[in-house]
């Protein structure tokens, strides 16, 4: 008779065993949602992080869209340099990493010069008309990129007590500049620079 009962307690053990077997793979078994196929999103996610880790290249071809993104980017830089040059504090901070060494010396030398002579300048940007690329050359590593700007602004140079020495605050002015500007296409810095000033 205790035989009987050992047989039925071995019995009910192994359909515990199973039950819990079979509770334990549904639980560990079910599907994450991280199986078969990535999700898109994280792919580009993984995408980008692995690019955050190449340095960032120019286009050696400087093709259409890479003009096209360049521009973009020279529109914002010239916008910058001139307002930074243009304002009260007769001092270049927002656009000194625009500028090599050359193009931020004499622009510090004029800033300078006008400070001393107690003018300042203030100015309304308006807006640039176009700006295109008159031309681009490679020599080795680094690319050139020459471009014509039109530009509309509002300036004017005031004395200490602001009486107006020059330009007119009420009359917008057009402007035309062309401007080289230069980036070392092996440089994982993407900031190009403004090293010459042809008009």
């Amino acid at each position: 008779m205790n035989y009987s009962f050992e047989y039925i307690d071995i019995i009910l053990l192994a359909m515990i065993a199973g039950f819990i077997f079979l509770r334990l793979r549904g639980i560990l078994g079910k599907r994450t949602g991280f199986e078969g196929k990535a999700n898109p999103q994280i792919k580009e996610v993984l995408k980008n992080i692995k690019n955050l880790d190449q340095p960032k290249k120019v286009n050696d071809n400087f093709d259409d869209d890479a003009q096209k993104e360049f521009l973009k980017g020279a529109k914002i830089a010239y916008e910058t340099i001139i307002t930074d040059f243009s304002d009260n504090d007769n001092k270049i901070v927002e656009s000194k990493p625009l500028l090599n060494s050359k193009i931020y010396d004499q622009f510090n030398d004029a800033l300078k010069e006008r400070s001393g002579r107690g003018h300042y300048a203030e100015i309304t940007f308006i807006g640039i008309n176009s700006a295109t690329i008159k031309e681009h050359k490679k020599i080795g590593k680094i690319l050139n990129v020459t471009v014509d700007f039109i530009a509309e602004v509002i300036t004017c140079i005031k004395d200490k007590e602001k009486k107006i020495i020059s330009g007119d605050p009420e009359k917008i002015k057009k402007i035309y500049d062309t401007w080289v500007f230069s980036r070392d296409t092996t440089s994982s810095n993407p900031n190009w620079q403004l090293v010459n000033i042809l008009t």
